[in-house]
């Protein structure tokens, strides 16, 4: 996940420049797995609603992990360059901490591509939804600090944040 190497081609790019999709044809399947995690700042009202399950639209957790999960196999379907996979294990946690809510999504496959994207997605879907059935009670609700928590398999190995 680190910088391009100057001796390496961009691998989304062909030999004139023009974006795109990386063959895997020739990549044998390999179990892989990533993890991102990402933050929705509440104010306190909404994690007061949060935690005693008062919220108007219903169980924000229970709504914005299915939706991460649904989001992690639909990842192709927003991302031009994102190969099809089969996404063969999704989880999405959440947690309501002081501050807002901390989500967490791992997602399994056992593939030719790494299912990264899939992880973020997931994550972004579920924080959109949070802030999407929590916006009454607070508009200035904000997704904050996306990010690759690790992952592992693939060409590049494992990887993870701060080792």
């Amino acid at each position: 996940m680190g910088a391009q190497n100057a001796d390496q081609p961009f691998t989304h790019l062909d030999e004139s420049g023009q974006a795109r999709m990386v063959d895997v044809t020739e990549k044998t399947p390999t179990v892989r797995s990533a993890t991102a995690r990402g933050f929705v700042r509440c104010a306190p009202h909404v994690i007061a609603a949060l935690r005693d399950g008062t919220t108007p639209k219903g169980d924000v957790l229970a709504v914005a992990r299915i939706a991460g999960i649904q989001a992690a196999k639909r990842t192709p379907e927003l991302l031009p360059l994102a190969h099809v996979i089969g996404v063969h294990g999704a989880a999405v946690e959440l947690e309501v901490r002081d501050e807002g809510v901390a989500i967490e999504a791992t997602v399994r496959t056992a593939d030719r591509t790494g299912v990264e994207m899939e992880a973020f997605t997931a994550v972004s879907v579920a924080a959109l939804t949070v802030v999407d059935m929590v916006k009454g009670l607070d508009k200035a609700t904000s997704i904050e600090s996306i990010e690759l928590h690790r992952k592992t398999g693939g060409k590049s190995g494992d990887w993870a944040r701060g080792a």
